[in-house]
């Protein structure tokens, strides 16, 4: 594996701190697969939930991630798509050095006051599902994807994670120009040339080369370019590659520094995590690398700024919002435990659940950027009931009297295929499925049979190996 490094790559690197030639072949030679994962804590709330799930994941045991307060490595990578539990949201699959953006958030930010966040290039949805179990429900995640299709999954990430207060967006970066000084927070993992993925991924190595560096460290620069704007005045911005090389990480810091008013903000980091610090040359920005040969971990860079100059602020049009009637208000509560502050709006043919910041903020939202998802949906409200949505039974809106149908192993990966897993319940009307406790989605129980409701387009379709 080693002889299939880029030599034009390994010879950039010399010289860079915390670069070492042998021990980097090496560990890339080995090519040893890493897995790690980071539990929902809006769904995994106690140690013995917890305990249930890594040991159901790994029977010799999870190590913790030292950076995550809900990260964990798994001793060999079990099969996600045959466990129930990521489907119903419980986890999130996340190499384990962007898992620092955990550590990142918390260093600078304020975290107990509502803020308005964003994750610019946000799919698959790994930081903005971090994102999410950092933020209080007073605040609002705006997670955006410029690629259509990556889009929808990072939709259909967010909605599994369960909460009310995000946004999803499929817009350009210069798109959030027209939002000038609204967020309090903007995350960019930025598209990169990939080189800290070779270990994990070795087709990469085919696609890498110094021309490829260059146009990825150029997108980077437009990017950023095009969104500070949108960063309020004593906004934090964070930004990170999976580049080793230093166009992409070092250079650009000092780019930023170069061409906007942002002050680099340092970072307190254990000696024994093995992250190395990297200052630059020109305008002494701290940033920090991740080699694989040194941590349990990708290669991974990441660094932090505060922006210091005066930012317009966005003009606010006053905007109605559809309201909803006493009795649809009744029969919505029959399904819905709507936290104090979280509004109903109707959309289409669908209700939606907002948490506050969102209800205040979506009209504007809208008037600027396309809007894939916002909040939880409810689902559709017919005359006499509800016909509830799949982002509703990932939630943790439902009420407690909703009836559920609990489900072994077996039943649960039929139902998860979109199949009728044949059980035996005096239950008739709408049902919550459940597996150890964990809402899975909603069936129709009728008289003579079952109508499952597990979206099409997110069923099992391997085979179940005889389970």
């Amino acid at each position: 594996m080693s002889n299939h490094l880029p030599a034009a790559l390994i010879d950039s690197l010399e010289g860079l701190p915390g670069f070492n030639r042998a021990s980097f072949e090496q560990v890339h030679a080995a090519a040893e697969k890493i897995t790690s994962l980071r539990l929902n804590p809006m769904k995994v709330r106690t140690a013995a939930e917890q305990e249930n799930i890594l040991s159901s994941l790994s029977a010799t045991g999870a190590q913790r991630v030292p950076w995550s307060t809900t990260g964990y490595y798994l001793p060999q990578r079990p099969s996600f798509t045959f466990d129930p539990y990521f489907h119903a949201g419980a986890y999130y699959v996340q190499e384990a050095s962007s898992m620092f953006l955990e550590h990142a958030v918390r260093s600078t930010v304020a975290l107990d006051r509502p803020l308005k966040v964003l994750d610019l290039c946000a799919a698959p949805g790994g930081k903005s599902t971090l994102l999410q179990s950092l933020l209080n429900s007073n605040s609002m995640l705006v997670a955006n994807e410029v690629i259509k299709v990556r889009a929808a999954l990072l939709a259909d990430n967010i909605s599994k994670w369960g909460t009310a207060n995000v946004v999803v967006s499929n817009n350009d970066p210069r798109d959030f120009g027209r939002l000038p000084g609204y967020f309090d927070l903007v995350v960019i993992d930025a598209p990169c040339s990939g080189s800290g993925l070779f270990r994990r991924d070795p087709e990469l190595v085919t696609e890498w080369s110094p021309e490829n560096v260059m146009l990825c460290s150029q997108r980077q620069q437009r990017i950023l370019a095009d969104v500070l704007p949108a960063l309020k005045e004593d906004g934090v911005l964070i930004y990170s590659t999976c580049s080793f090389s230093k166009e992409e990480d070092e250079e650009i810091l000092d780019w930023l520094a170069d061409h906007f008013e942002l002050e680099n903000i340092p970072l307190e980091i254990p000696g024994d995590w093995n992250i190395v610090t990297t200052v630059t040359n020109k305008r002494n920005c701290s940033g920090y690398r991740f080699y694989p040969d040194r941590l349990k971990g990708e290669g991974f860079f990441i660094a932090c700024f505060r922006k210091q100059s005066m930012a317009d602020t966005v003009k606010r049009k006053e905007a109605r919002t559809a309201a909803i009637g006493t009795k649809e208000r009744e029969l919505l509560s029959q399904w819905i435990q709507l936290p104090e502050g979280y509004t109903y709006q109707p959309h289409q043919e669908d209700i939606l659940i907002l948490s506050p910041m969102v209800s205040s903020e979506i009209a504007l939202l809208q008037q600027h950027l396309y809007i894939r998802k916002a909040g939880v949906k409810a689902g559709q409200l017919g005359k006499k009931e509800l016909i509830p949505d799949h982002q509703l039974a990932l939630s943790n809106l439902v009420v407690d009297k909703v009836p559920v149908i609990d489900l072994d192993l077996k039943a649960a990966l039929q139902y998860l295929r979109k199949e009728d897993p044949g059980i035996d319940t005096t239950v008739r009307g709408w049902a919550l499925m459940r597996y150890k406790q964990m809402p899975l989605g909603w069936a129709k129980i009728l008289p003579n049979r079952m109508n499952n409701y597990y979206p099409k387009e997110l069923r099992i379709l391997k085979d179940i190996n005889g389970l």
